[in-house]
């Protein structure tokens, strides 16, 4: 058994190296470079809560990205969770060729972020853009839609929805799993569609909708990749988002205290509000067995 025990560590020993080397250590490591002046080129230096009292009190920049991210998850989560429940149960009828509907809606999701971002920047380029053209095919001037506030924001809101088919995918595995025969008993009381769907499917895709909400979440306060591509948190840090700043911070001017600091409070953030989740689900969530 010990042999095997340890035929089983050497095989997850790359996993294990890179874990402690890439995230452990810096883990550990960014709890002491929070309260000191560290620009990597020379040795960190004590400041206490120095770096937090900036960040609080002399930094407004700060403020405006937390409030950019705080708005953006406000806004995009909820509209990924319904548009994404929308499409699973258009995906789960039984028509002619769904199996290309389903492919087709799910592959953006797949897409590399970066090359998605280079679509878009054209789609959405004011003088060029497919979007602008078809808006002036119609008549109407479109906007510089990622260099003019609010455009550049809303813009990126839309935008994320173009991966909506990961989501899409395991609410479509949700609605597969609850049981026929209570759509089955519906019928038969006469219940319609819309009254099967929310009776019955929206209440027993609950658990699926909560965790697509919790993920949803934590990723959208470290939404960083489509910001820093198109709009370099422009214009007029409209589109700071609170990652994109964080990142400014640590590799643009060099502040890794600083950094830190910020790394810890968007932490103690995100589990604030999933520890609040947490503590709601049992009134909206609804199980099989009835818990």
């Amino acid at each position: 058994m010990k042999r095997e025990g340890l035929k089983g560590y050497l095989f997850i020993a790359p996993w294990l190296i890179g874990f402690f080397v890439f995230v452990l250590i810096p883990f550990i490591a960014s709890i002491y470079l929070a309260f000191t002046d560290f620009d990597i080129i020379s040795s960190p230096e004590w400041v206490g809560l120095d770096n937090y009292k900036r960040l609080f009190f002399d930094d407004p920049v700060f403020w405006k990205s937390l409030g950019v991210t705080l708005k953006y998850a406000l806004i995009a989560v909820p509209l990924g969770t319904v548009v994404g429940v929308g499409l699973a149960l258009l995906l789960n009828l039984d028509i002619r060729g769904i199996r290309f509907y389903r492919t087709a809606f799910y592959l953006p999701s797949i897409v590399p972020m970066v090359a998605s971002c280079a679509v878009f920047s054209w789609v959405l380029n004011p003088q060029i853009g497919l979007m602008n053209s078809i808006l002036r095919f119609i008549g109407i001037e479109g906007p510089a839609w990622l260099s003019s506030e609010p455009w550049a924001f809303y813009s990126l809101v839309m935008i994320s929805l173009w991966s909506v088919g990961g989501s899409m995918i395991i609410y479509l595995a949700g609605l597969k799993n609850i049981p026929m025969s209570l759509y089955e008993a519906a019928v038969v009381d006469g219940a319609n569609a819309w009254h099967r769907t929310i009776h019955i499917t929206l209440p027993m895709l609950t658990p699926v909708i909560f965790f697509n909400v919790i993920m949803g979440t934590i990723n959208a306060f470290q939404y960083f990749a489509q910001a820093y591509i198109m709009t370099q948190g422009g214009p007029e840090d409209s589109t700071s988002f609170y990652a994109l700043y964080l990142f400014k911070r640590a590799w643009r001017y060099l502040d890794m205290g600083y950094a830190s600091a910020m790394s810890w409070i968007l932490f103690i953030l995100v589990m604030s509000i999933t520890v609040l989740l947490f503590k709601t689900h049992k009134k909206w969530v609804h199980y099989e067995n009835g818990s």
